[in-house]
C-alpha cells in the first residue's frame, strides 16, 4: 500500500498547524505561528473565527448524536483539541463509533487521543487523503467501525476550502452518495461573502500569503455540498448562527462578534 502521508515539513505553514495555534494548541511550528500571526494582522478575527467552527462542530455532533447517530466519519481531522467528535458523540451514545481520517503525518502522531473511546464505544483512524475516497471507503479499519447500511454523519468542518477547483465537490458528492437514508452531512467552509468588498480582498490576499491553499466559496457554492439533502434548521448560517446555546449567544454578544468577523458557511443535511 501506498503510504498516504507526506513528510512533516517544517518549513512551510500546514493548515492543521496554523489551526492548532488559533485555537491556542501547541503542536505547531515556529512557520505556523508567522503565518497564523501574519494572518492575524490582516484578519484580526481569524482566532475568533477558528473558535466559532470548532464550536460548530461540537454543537451538530451534540445535536446529532442527542438524536441518535452512533456513527460520524470525520474527514480531515486535523491536530486533537479537546473535546474531539468521540469525545462530544459518547456524551450522549457511549457507544458512539468514530473515525478519523487525515494524511498529516503530525495527525498520525498525535491519534493516540483520537482512540481514547469510551469503553461501549470505538473510534478508529484512517492514514488516507480525504479526496481518495475509494482508499478512505475501502480501509478497513473504517469497514470494521462503521456500517454504511445505517445511518453515518459525515464531517468536512473546515475542510473542503483547501481542495481546489471542483475537486471538493467531486469529492463530497461520493462520500454523499456511499450513505443511506437517515445519514448526515455537516460542513463548514471560509468565504468572502459576508465581507465588503475591500475586506474580501485582504482576505484573500492573506490566505494567499499563507500558502495553504485555502478557497472561498460562495454561498451558492457552498449549498451545492449539500444536493439531495435536507437542510437542517437554520439553513445555511455563518456557524457562529448554527444553533448557538444561550452562554454562546450572551458571549457572542458581549464579545460583538459579527458575521464578518467569522466569515464561514456552515450547515447540516440530512440524507432522506
Amino acid at each position: 500500500m501506498t503510504n498516504p502521508f507526506t513528510p512533516i515539513d517544517a518549513t512551510r505553514p500546514h493548515a492543521a498547524r496554523v489551526y492548532d495555534y488559533l485555537l491556542g494548541g501547541k503542536d505547531n511550528f515556529a512557520v505556523d505561528r508567522a503565518a497564523a500571526d501574519a494572518l492575524l494582522a490582516e484578519v484580526r478575527s481569524a482566532e475568533a473565527a477558528a473558535r466559532a467552527n470548532r464550536r460548530f462542530m461540537q454543537r451538530a455532533v451534540g445535536l446529532l448524536a442527542g438524536q441518535g447517530v452512533r456513527q460520524f466519519l470525520d474527514l480531515g481531522t486535523g491536530l486533537p483539541t479537546s473535546p474531539n467528535v468521540h469525545e462530544v458523540a459518547q456524551r450522549y451514545q457511549s457507544d458512539a463509533r468514530v473515525v478519523y481520517v487525515d494524511n498529516d503525518p503530525l495527525v498520525l502522531a498525535h491519534a493516540r487521543a483520537l482512540l481514547t473511546s469510551h469503553p461501549d464505544g470505538v473510534t478508529a483512524y484512517v492514514g488516507a487523503d480525504v479526496t481518495d475516497v475509494a482508499a478512505v471507503l475501502d480501509d478497513p479499519d473504517l469497514a470494521t467501525t462503521l456500517d454504511f447500511g445505517r445511518p453515518v454523519a459525515v464531517l468536512a468542518i473546515a475542510v473542503a476550502h483547501f481542495l481546489p477547483g471542483d475537486t471538493a465537490h467531486r469529492t463530497m458528492d461520493r462520500y454523499r452518495e456511499a450513505l443511506s437514508p437517515g445519514s448526515y452531512v455537516a460542513v463548514s467552509h471560509f468565504t468572502t461573502d459576508l465581507l465588503d468588498d475591500a475586506a474580501a480582498r485582504r482576505a484573500r490576499e492573506a490566505a494567499a500569503r499563507m500558502r495553504t491553499g485555502v478557497v472561498p466559496r460562495t454561498r451558492a457554492q457552498f449549498a451545492d455540498f449539500f444536493a439531495g439533502t435536507r437542510l437542517l434548521d437554520p439553513g445555511i448560517v455563518p456557524v457562529h448562527r448554527w444553533r448557538p446555546d444561550e452562554a454562546e449567544t450572551h458571549a457572542q454578544a458581549g464579545a460583538g462578534l459579527t458575521d464578518a468577523q467569522v466569515n464561514m458557511w456552515g450547515a447540516v443535511g440530512r440524507c432522506d
